[in-house]
């Protein structure tokens, strides 16, 4: 077996950039749980940007914002809105990172730097990927401190519980008609991902809109890429509308794990947290075609969970409705019982979900 010259050990981060981070962080503590962890801001000696660290599980959030307008952090606000702008890599050598995946094409965003504090010392290095998303490799071998060097503790007194999210499962990035396959073999090539599955416009269609997505994996599973792009059809797709209001390519969703979503979902609602809604039909053929489960039928239906299987085992997953203002980035709520599919037996129903939130925002 070929050695994998880029071993990825998990998800380190996901730093969105946002119009106000203070709010933002206290959306992701009341909203889903997160957990307050770390600061770098005016008080550490950043006088250009702040950011809040947030944790759940191992879900690390970081939200960012500006403090000058002609900050690249105020850019990218002004043109995308709130999004994703870092998905960083936890790398055993953030400098071989770096070094294997330019010499095979990617366009540098960060060459390896060492950073230290007296917790020790962090190395990060970044790539280019699709629009203006990035991936960092961190090393943190040897490193003890709260997050990153230049990050104090944050420890405010407001703490809501968390609500049983996890890990980061997938990671969805949308891009333009007719670059989905570019940006796989970028995966493929660049960074040594393989292909795990695919969908076209027929697994992944309604009446009015259609998609083809491939999902794109590590070497250890560990992370896992779905990319989209839109399909013709007869009516404009979630992905040409993420796409107009994102200005581009970006990441769509996190799908984030739990155990029991009866529980997480339940936790969610009751904290404000909208989800898109299938039709109470849809549960009519769930046994058929997902066969026994041991949850409730009538538990998933009261909350609108969707269940799907595979040959490995079935899968629960929900999805929220936007979380920007813009119709762009969302979250996925996801409980693996085996399985180790996406979902396929939904998107229709999804879809079809999606298509009523875009007829009401005048966007299909």
């Amino acid at each position: 077996m070929a050695e994998d010259f880029l071993p990825i050990l998990g998800t380190d981060y996901v730093e969105f950039y946002v119009g106000n981070a203070k709010q933002a962080a206290y959306y992701y503590q009341s909203a889903f749980g997160f957990q307050p962890l770390a600061y770098r801001g005016l008080e550490t000696g950043d006088k250009e940007k702040t950011s809040f660290v947030v944790r759940q599980g191992k879900i690390t959030f970081v939200l960012t914002t500006a403090l000058t307008p002609d900050s690249p952090v105020a850019e990218h606000v002004r043109l995308h809105g709130d999004g994703c702008k870092v998905i960083a890599l936890w790398v055993p050598d953030a400098r071989r990172s770096f070094e294997e995946t330019v010499k095979r094409g990617a366009k540098p965003f960060m060459e390896p730097v060492v950073e230290k504090d007296e917790h020790g010392e962090v190395v990060r290095s970044g790539i280019h990927t699709y629009g203006e998303t990035v991936h960092i490799f961190v090393e943190r071998t040897n490193y003890k401190g709260v997050f990153l060097p230049g990050f104090i503790p944050w420890n405010p007194t407001y703490k809501p519980a968390d609500t049983g999210l996890l890990y980061v499962d997938h990671m969805v990035g949308n891009v333009e008609l007719g670059d989905m396959n570019k940006w796989c073999d970028f995966y493929r090539e660049v960074m040594g991902f393989k292909q795990l599955v695919s969908f076209d416009d027929k697994d992944i269609s309604t009446e009015y809109t259609a998609l083809m997505s491939k999902v794109m994996s590590n070497g250890n599973g560990y992370i896992k890429f779905p990319i989209n792009e839109p399909a013709k059809g007869k009516k404009k797709s979630q992905i040409e509308e993420y796409v107009e209001f994102y200005r581009g390519a970006g990441m769509q969703h996190v799908a984030m794990a739990t155990k029991d979503i009866l529980k997480t979902v339940s936790a969610l609602r009751k904290r404000g947290v909208e989800f898109l809604t299938v039709p109470d039909t849809y549960y009519e053929t769930v046994p058929d075609r997902v066969g026994h489960i041991e949850e409730h039928l009538e538990d998933l239906k009261a909350l609108n969970i969707l269940a799907d299987r595979d040959d490995e085992g079935y899968l629960l997953q929900i999805f929220t409705k936007p979380v920007e203002d813009r119709p762009t980035v969302f979250f996925e709520i996801i409980q693996r019982m085996g399985a180790k599919s996406f979902g396929k037996g939904n998107f229709k129903a999804l879809f079809e979900s999606i298509e009523r939130e875009q007829e009401r925002r005048g966007t299909l």
